[in-house]
């Protein structure tokens, strides 16, 4: 080989080297620099943030009987992160599982406010307005606000590519995809589809998760009620949040962001507890008047996922369980007030004119006006509420109202106490002032009548007996002003303080005819004095009326709440004050005048043979009114049956009121009061040994 060669044959192999060389710095480059994004994006974790809710609050009698509690379920959730993309894939996904609940009998969520007739057309559901706005809204659909069912339905499919189905899977499959986007659906919102699965319907999706992809089965909470027929419409239900009630949250958290009172660290927190349009809410009862409590704190889970598909977890923020709420209810008495209500109800109302089995009754501590046992009839399953609706809605009596608290009733004849003790106080009469009853009372020209003529009577007798004509002369002796001076000490049409709606009731006087445009005349006053007029009090004023009578002239808030506890009942965070309302000053010696004559009625009035099976004395008033109701064309007159009572006569602890409505008398009503005082002092023990709030209940 010659040098020439020699040199030549270096020169290439020189060359192939920097070739080599500059290739790998070319692709060193390309790695590092030019493709840098495309190997980080391969090599990146996914990290996400999931808001986690809270489990709700217990709510427990006053003995920590469990009214209402939780219990572990399955959801099926959407997963944005794995969800498939793209219209095609996903209306065959969702169609899917459709078809595989309804096949298992599930139920997956359905709120499109569109359904179809029997005949196939597209109709509005009723009671949706506020959806069917935002459904019609530029922010969605984009159509004319009085876009049809159909045209909605249309844009629908438009707009989910829904063409290839009929109307029927169309507006199905368009219901989830609504809702989805309605909710917020996204990375850090997962959709739930169905509530409450199966286990098995969980195995059939965990099992083809190649074909449900990013259909995840997660176990949350539901709220469980112990028994739903104990005091339904006290404790109340949850149910999900309403349009109208998301915006009134929604502004009061942006006024409260906008505010400078709160720590940046508080902002945040109002912000993660904010209520979606998923949210769970109080409905009505204690589940709503106690929300702020029951709801708890949600938490966030930061999810991270690996390039190999690995997913970790964990929480930044922990979701506390909200607090416990113990009641004032005895859930034992609570019982016993219920089954005798419903027997009295059933024993004695006739519906063959058309008139509702209804009533009321509310027991009351005298010395703190808590409410030991609350019920409303006719009444309904907590369990069942969601499910039987539509069929209590058109139920007659209205089952959904509670009656103790809801509804205003003219009082009759348990007025009468309240009266004497007006004329007493005001010195309109003394204990032996008299009156002569003939059993008719003639005021200028017209006559008004008494059940019976009692001769010459004083004012514990005509408590006893009733007597109309005795409290005709008391009330045109003192007058409508001096009456409800008094009465208004005693809480008669006003509202009682209770944590539920309530209503507030009528006093008949000046005040509220002039509030209907109307005028005061002079029989309305003698009227009034026997509790008719306008009078319309609630079974639980007329409860804390007589329990005001019976604790000597102080009358309590009424409330159904005993004391809020921290979730493991380990704190007392809250507890109920005895609050007064206002001291009558009532004398001692007037009370007792009174007192004893509602003795008398139970002692030796229509009503004593029943109050004798009790080993208790006990003071009682009842009262009757006539009630002309509508029925269809024409009005049936029924009589409202009404008592007052409160136990035991020398030292009262608890005082009950009453009604029944569309029975003969008042004193029908009194084997209710007598079967709750039964119960009372045979478990006297027990119900003064209740729970002391603050400590752990097992």
């Amino acid at each position: 080989m010659t040098a020439k060669t020699r040199k030549r044959r270096m020169s290439a192999a020189a060359m192939a080297f920097l070739a080599v060389v500059a290739l790998y710095i070319f692709v060193l480059i390309r790695i590092t620099a030019i493709d840098r994004s495309e190997y980080d994006r391969d090599a990146r974790v996914n990290t996400y943030s999931v808001t986690v809710e809270a489990a709700r609050g217990d709510i427990l009698d006053r003995n920590g009987a469990t009214l209402v509690t939780n219990r572990q379920g399955n959801a099926i959730q959407f997963n944005a992160a794995f969800f498939p993309d793209g219209n095609q894939a996903r209306n065959e996904l969702i169609l899917g599982l459709i078809r595989l609940c309804e096949s298992r009998g599930e139920k997956w969520v359905d709120n499109l406010p569109i359904k179809l007739d029997a005949a196939g057309k597209p109709t509005f559901l009723p009671d949706r307005t506020t959806d069917i706005r935002l459904m019609r809204s530029e922010n969605y659909l984009n159509l004319n606000a009085y876009a049809s069912a159909a045209d909605c339905l249309w844009a629908l499919r438009e707009m989910y590519a829904l063409d290839d189905y009929d109307d029927a899977t169309a507006r199905s499959i368009a219901s989830v995809r609504y809702e989805m986007w309605r909710t917020g659906y996204n990375v850090s919102t997962p959709y739930t589809f169905a509530k409450d699965v199966s286990e098995e319907t969980v195995s059939i999706i965990k099992e083809n998760s190649d074909i449900y992809q990013g259909v995840e089965p997660v176990v949350v909470t539901y709220r469980e009620i112990v028994d739903g027929n104990i005091a339904p419409h006290v404790v109340g239900i949850t149910g999900v949040i309403s349009p109208e009630g998301y915006e009134a949250s929604k502004k009061e958290l942006d006024e409260k962001l906008a505010s400078n009172q709160y720590t940046d660290e508080e902002k945040a927190k109002m912000q993660r507890d904010a209520y979606t349009l998923t949210d769970n809410v109080g409905k009505f009862g204690i589940e709503s008047a106690m929300e702020q409590y029951l709801r708890g704190s949600k938490g966030v889970q930061d999810i991270k996922v690996a390039p190999d598909g690995a997913i970790t977890s964990e929480f930044s923020t922990v979701p506390q369980t909200g607090d416990t709420v113990m009641l004032t209810i005895d859930s034992g008495l609570q019982r016993v007030a219920q089954n005798a209500l419903r027997e009295r109800v059933f024993a004695l109302v006739d519906t063959s004119h058309g008139l509702d089995a209804a009533g009321a009754v509310v027991v009351l501590d005298v010395d703190t006006s808590e409410v030991l046992a609350s019920a409303s009839f006719p009444t309904f399953d907590l369990n069942r509420y969601y499910d039987d609706y539509d069929k209590l809605l058109k139920t007659s009596g209205n089952p959904l109202i509670n009656r103790v608290i809801q509804s205003a009733y003219e009082p009759g004849s348990s007025i009468k106490p309240a009266m004497a003790m007006a004329a007493l106080e005001s010195g309109g009469i003394t204990r032996t002032t008299q009156f002569y009853c003939s059993s008719v009372y003639d005021y200028y020209d017209q006559q008004f009548g008494c059940l019976g003529a009692h001769g010459s009577i004083a004012v514990e007798e005509a408590i006893e007996v009733s007597c109309n004509i005795f409290f005709y002369n008391v009330g045109n002796k003192i007058g409508i002003d001096v009456m409800n001076k008094y009465c208004s000490l005693l809480g008669l049409g006003q509202k009682t303080g209770v944590e539920l709606d309530e209503v507030e009731g009528i006093l008949a006087g000046r005040a509220y005819k002039e509030s209907i445009g109307s005028v005061w005349r002079m029989g309305d006053t003698i009227q009034a004095a026997i509790g008719q007029s306008d009078n319309l009090f609630s079974i639980m004023q007329l409860g804390n009326y007589c329990a005001t009578l019976a604790n000597g002239g102080t009358r309590h808030q009424c409330h159904y709440v005993r004391s809020i506890l921290s979730a493991d009942r380990s704190k007392t965070i809250y507890e109920a004050p005895v609050t007064v309302l206002n001291e009558t000053g009532f004398s001692k010696s007037n009370i007792d005048i009174v007192k004893n004559g509602m003795y008398r009625v139970a002692a030796y009035g229509t009503s004593a043979p029943t109050f004798a099976e009790l080993n208790q004395k006990v003071g009682a008033k009842t009262g009757t009114t006539q009630v002309n109701k509508l029925l269809g064309d024409k009005y049936v007159a029924g009589n409202n049956g009404l008592i007052i009572a409160f136990a035991p006569y020398d030292d009262p602890e608890i005082a009950v009121a009453c009604i029944v409505e569309n029975v003969d008398s008042g004193s029908a009503t009194a084997q209710v009061a007598v079967d709750i005082f039964k119960y009372y002092f045979a478990t006297k023990g027990q119900i003064d040994a209740a729970q002391n709030t603050g400590e752990l209940l097992r």
